[in-house]
Order: structure tokens, then sequence, then C-alpha cells
């Protein structure tokens, strides 16, 4: 395999030894992998924040993609590596946070538990798993390890279940849930690409929080709306979101991750 690309996940922060650590042990067992930051600033043990991030692998070239999002490591969850139809390996712990992006990379082909301590770097950390079992499994199998070896194949609909699934349709509206806040204050839906534009909307759209009912224009891009107005588009990695130009939508509408969203087509004239 020619320059594999292994990408990193976490919730570190930048201010950690751990990030450095990751890449010199997959540098160690495959000096020719192309290993990369895909994301660090995660919020501390945020799972469903983390499950967005590794679905946007699907812009990297097919590789191997670690997650240490972890807040149940050294318990007896397992850790796993997850080979995609698209060719991909997701690798990390079994707590949901691969799920989605198993979804949006096409599918399991296979899954396996992470067992074998010929393909961990030991002594094994109790509370480090992704320096010593996450990315010594991922860089392993970057070298032409078969997944096969790293230990016993599961089930995958025995895996933890996802942090959140997709939106569906219901009598014309959208039932949906904010996936994720970003650090503008943009929220963005569980809603993808696909249902959106099955769910044809109008020009304007009623969102449903609560008690609160918001009222957005649907546009292509921020700019297309006044500074401090708010709006709905499609985001940039295919999921739809909710924003303010130049301004904060979250804190504004007092919203929250995990909230629940009901969409609607504005039926006034």
């Amino acid at each position: 395999m020619k320059k594999p690309l292994i990408s990193l996940t976490s919730d570190f922060g930048v201010q950690t030894q751990g990030i450095g650590n990751m890449h010199g042990v997959a540098l160690q067992i495959n000096p020719n992998a192309n290993v990369i930051d895909l994301m660090h600033g995660i919020a501390d043990f945020d799972i469903q924040s983390g499950a967005r991030t590794m679905e946007t692998t699907i812009h990297l070239p097919i590789g191997f993609h670690v997650c240490v999002v972890d807040p149940g490591v050294g318990t007896k969850r397992k850790g796993i590596a997850i080979k995609t139809k698209r060719g991909d390996v997701l690798v990390g712990p079994d707590n949901g946070v691969l799920i989605p992006a198993t979804r949006i990379l096409g599918g399991c082909d296979k899954v396996v538990a992470l067992e074998n301590p010929k393909y961990q770097k030991l002594p094994v950390s109790p509370i480090f798993h992704g320096r010593d079992v996450f990315t010594p499994a991922a860089a392993h199998l970057s070298t032409g390890v078969k997944i096969e070896e790293l230990g016993e194949e599961l089930k995958f609909e025995d895996l933890v279940k996802a942090p959140y699934e997709d939106a569906i349709i219901a009598d014309d509206q959208i039932q949906s849930e904010v996936i994720h806040i970003n650090k503008f204050g943009s929220i963005h839906l569980n809603i993808s690409y696909a249902l959106w534009d099955q769910f044809n909307p109008n020009e304007k759209i009623i969102l449903e929080f609560n008690e609160k009912t918001i009222e957005c224009p649907v546009v292509s891009t921020f700019g297309e709306v006044d500074k401090g107005k708010h709006l709905i588009m499609k985001d940039d990695y295919g999921r739809i979101e909710a924003a303010i130009n130049l301004g904060s939508f979250s804190e504004k509408f007092k919203i929250k991750q995990g909230d629940k969203c009901v969409v609607k087509k504005n039926s006034s004239p």
C-alpha cells in the first residue's frame, strides 16, 4: 500500500503530548504512513460530536481513521475496528462513536474486537488506549495486516448504538435533533442532504424547539441574509445547518446539542 493515510481524532485538545505520542507510535509501526490530525478539539467526552466529526472522513482519501473519544477507557467496553464498504477502517471504542461514519462510508463489511497483543503497544496503559491499542491497530492495518488478525469477529448489530440516528419525515414534517453546535453557534441537524431534497422545502421553513418557533429562509450561503438574520441551508459536511449571519444561532435561541427539532414547511403565502 503506497503512502497509506491514518487520521487521528480525539477530545484531547491542543495542550497534550498524547497527540504527538499517537503520531510517533503510528510512524514506528509504519514509517511510510501519512498521519494527519482530523480533529482534537471535540468537547470533553462528547461522543455525539465525535461521531459527527468521524462522518467527515467521507471527504478524506480511503484510509485508517482513529477516534479517541472514550469516556469508558479501561472498562469492559471493547476496542473495535470496522471495515467499511468504501474500504476505510474505523478504529476506536465500542461506544457508538464510529457508527454514523460507518453508515456514511457505505455500511459495515466486517467488525472485529481489538484483542491480539501482537498488534498493541505493550504494556497497554489502562487509560490511554488511543496510543496503545487504537493507533497501533490502524498502523498495523496500514502495513497490510488483515483485519481478522486483530481479534474476534463481532456482529455489527451487537455494537453499542449510535449517539444519534438519521432524521425522518413523518406527516410532511422532519423529526430531527441537534447533533453538533460549532464554534460560531450554528446548529447542525441530523438531516441528510437526501432527506432534505426529498422534503423539498419552501423558500422559508419553520423550526420548532420546545416552546420556540423560528422562521428561517432557505438559502445557499450566509451572505444571502443581512447581518444578524437567521437562515437554514445545507452545511459543508452532508447535513443541514441553521445559523445567523455573523452571529450565534444557539446563543440567541438558547438551543443545546441534543435538543429535538421539528421542521415544517411554511404554509403562509
